[in-house]
């Protein structure tokens, strides 16, 4: 007897299962020997493996968080533009989420004094966000979340985010100058708070330009 059933037959899948985080990326690149010092300097990576064709990184509990497949250095020299492919198409950048204000401030500090700036600094609303991009162009945001999850969600769909869905524009200086007198970091999470008196507030459209696309 068959008792095989047809597709129409078949019981109905109740629940979705999801991967539980991202365990790791990987990037092609004919920069690796400055990706590997920078990513040391960012994120106080170690390597686990090298050899001539791959290395992998790690800086937390997973294995290798991020591998980088070496090519030719003189590719560099063939794609001159493949810094700017990011701006124009394909995935955008990746997002890390950091445990508190202060150390995500904490971080920019540290990092600036290995003249390792941001390319941009804004309050979405939802995230107090700080962008870096590595020596290949690769966009990477530190964020601390403003909300609770709920909260965010009701953000999104009021007046506010309809409004300035962008962001206000801050200067990470003056965040952190008003984090060490003691200020709230409820406070500090406020757009707006990130701007210095005397300075104009950049947000929302105006916030675009071609180094922050």
């Amino acid at each position: 007897m068959n008792n095989k059933k047809t597709p129409s037959e078949a019981p109905a899948i109740k629940t979705i299962s999801t991967p539980k985080y991202i365990a790791h990326w990987v990037v092609k690149t004919a920069r690796r020997d400055e990706l590997i010092a920078w990513y040391k300097i960012v994120f106080g990576a170690e390597i686990v493996h090298m050899d001539k064709t791959v290395a992998f990184l790690s800086w937390d509990e997973e294995s290798h968080r991020l591998a980088l497949v070496n090519l030719p250095r003189f590719l560099r020299y063939l794609f001159p533009f493949s810094k700017i492919r990011r701006k124009l198409y394909g995935i955008d950048h990746i997002a890390f989420s950091f445990g508190s204000l202060e150390e995500l401030l904490h971080t920019y500090a540290r990092i600036k004094q290995h003249g390792i700036e941001p390319v941009w600094c804004i309050n979405h609303g939802p995230t107090t966000s700080v962008y870096y991009e590595d020596p290949d162009g690769g966009r990477l945001e530190f964020q601390v979340d403003n909300f609770t999850v709920e909260e965010t969600k009701r953000y999104f769909n009021g007046k506010s985010f309809a409004d300035n869905p962008i962001g206000v524009v801050f200067d990470p200086d003056y965040l952190l100058e008003r984090l060490n007198q003691g200020e709230s970091v409820q406070q500090l999470l406020k757009q707006g708070a990130g701007t210095r008196p005397g300075t104009k507030q950049i947000a929302n459209m105006k916030a675009i330009n071609w180094r922050t696309l």
